[in-house]
């Protein structure tokens, strides 16, 4: 009977073990309700993010292409990847520790000096001198403790709950990867843009100094103009060496992303062409949606955890009780070791409490309360730091569109100066200094539509972010990298 019983008797006292950890209660998150308003912002739809991917927000199929590279070859997410596969592995690790532990040992063994009949693995009697070979066999539960007070169970929940935040910590990377990627091909666009300017700069300063020179030979210009008109020529090549290596280091960061070498058709030639190719994200009028945010959950996790842990210090301070059960087969002889008067058996149970451990235990319990209450200041953190990032970019998102219509004027307007003043110094009207003024007017211009171009799109980028990104992969569980391109599955 209790070879038949002992297992299932000790798996309902297992299941029956009460938990010490205190409930999850989430504050209301520590921000407004909904986002700032005023000058600086734009008026939010009632529409809230979607659920998306990647492929909803960078719409350019070259784009698209190093993305899902980069998804396959980086070697952050491979460590995210290797880091969440452990995370997994150790909650199975504390699991087992709630199961009983079965093993199997046998042995032999020779004895001399005795004789008599053999029970329970014994020889018993005595007066003979003959040798004899004992075979024994041993198994059954080696070790087994009834989790009365929930330790096992709240160890086992408190890595459940890292395990998840790792997966969460993970989906941040994957977030960040994208938004990188977005952001650096983004900007290689705007180096092309700005080299271009500075290759037409120099053009029209190497016609400025032909033509200088030739008014100098002629004895219609000082010296000071032609030496001024090579300043300008300088300068324009100055920026286009600055510009060449801007579009090699762009190309470098892109590599990294990526995670392997790519073709140079992915890349694109300027800002115009991308320009519609990123959409933007509708933030809505409630800043709730923060919560869904990978780092906002990853703290949610790591505060859940903390409340786990608080269980297990606190089932330290209860006695702790253990089980044991064998049982086993011993003869003399092979044919004779699964015979009836062989078989043995043993059960055991043991407690344990200790009387004095000079406040060690309680001690461990402050420790664990105070850890819980740095995980819920982390988590409201997390929700305030989501917050002021999403401010910060739909503050830049309200002006980015006035900025640009006063930077389109300024070089249209630079563009028609420079043009005009050219014309009345060829014409002896005006000096070559307010010439050379309009060319500068003119590059800087030129170089600030670029800037604000780009603004443009790396603010969408950062909507992408910090609103929480692909909204389709924080909600697949089953899937933490998207695509299926990379499973961690237990």
């Amino acid at each position: 009977m209790i070879r038949r019983n002992i297992l299932p008797t000790m798996g309902m006292l297992a299941l029956s073990a009460c938990s010490l950890a205190p409930a999850t209660d989430l504050p209301p998150p520590p921000v407004p309700q909904s986002w700032p308003a005023g000058d600086a912002y734009l008026a939010q739809s009632e529409a809230t993010l979607p659920i998306l991917s990647y492929r909803d927000v960078f719409t350019d199929p070259r784009l698209r292409q190093l993305v899902e590279a980069a998804l396959v070859n980086n070697r952050d997410l491979d460590i995210a990847a290797a880091n969440l596969t452990a995370a997994r592995a150790q909650v199975r690790v504390n699991r087992s520790a709630q199961l009983p532990q079965l093993g199997v040992t046998g042995g032999v063994g020779i004895t001399s000096g005795g004789s008599g009949s053999f029970q329970n693995g014994a020889v018993a009697g005595a007066g003979s001198s003959d040798t004899r070979t004992i075979y024994t066999i041993r198994g059954g539960v080696t070790s087994f403790e009834l989790d009365l007070f929930g330790r096992l169970a709240n160890a086992t929940e408190a890595q459940r709950d890292r395990a998840l935040a790792t997966e969460a910590a993970a989906r941040t990377v994957r977030l960040g990867l994208v938004a990188d990627l977005a952001g650096a091909w983004a900007t290689y666009a705007a180096d092309r843009d700005l080299l271009a300017i500075a290759q037409a700069t120099a053009d029209n300063a190497r016609e400025s100094v032909r033509l200088t020179r030739m008014r100098l030979e002629g004895g219609i210009a000082p010296r000071t103009d032609l030496t001024q008109a090579q300043q300008v020529l300088a300068s324009a090549e100055l920026a286009i060496a600055a510009q060449v290596t801007a579009l090699a280091q762009d190309r470098n960061l892109l590599r990294l992303l990526v995670g392997a070498e790519f073709d140079d058709a992915l890349l694109p030639d300027g800002l115009e062409e991308i320009a519609e190719t990123y959409e933007v994200l509708p933030a809505g009028l409630n800043s709730q949606i923060l919560l869904r945010r990978p780092d906002v959950i990853q703290a949610e996790y790591e505060l859940r955890a903390a409340n786990a842990d608080i269980g297990v210090a606190r089932a330290a301070l209860f006695p702790s009780l253990s089980l044991t059960g064998l049982l086993g087969v011993a003869s003399t002889a092979l044919g004779d070791l699964f015979t009836g008067h062989a078989f043995s058996w043993s059960a055991g149970a043991g407690a344990g409490y200790g009387i004095f451990d000079a406040g060690g235990r309680r001690a461990n319990v402050a420790v664990s309360e105070a850890q819980r209450d740095a995980a819920l200041a982390a988590y409201e953190r997390a929700i305030q730091a989501a917050f002021r990032e999403t401010a910060d970019a739909l503050a830049d998102q309200g002006t980015l569109g006035r900025r640009d219509d006063a930077a389109r004027a300024n070089a249209t307007a630079a563009a028609t100066s420079a043009r005009l003043i050219e014309a009345r110094y060829r014409n002896g009207i005006d000096s070559f200094l307010d010439s050379l003024v309009a060319q500068r007017s003119l590059f800087a211009a030129r170089q600030q539509l670029v800037t604000i171009r780009l603004a443009s799109l790396l603010n969408r980028v950062t909507l992408y972010r910090v609103l929480g990104g692909d909204q389709a992969t924080v909600m697949a569980d089953s899937v933490p990298f998207a695509e299926g391109q990379r499973s961690n599955e237990p």
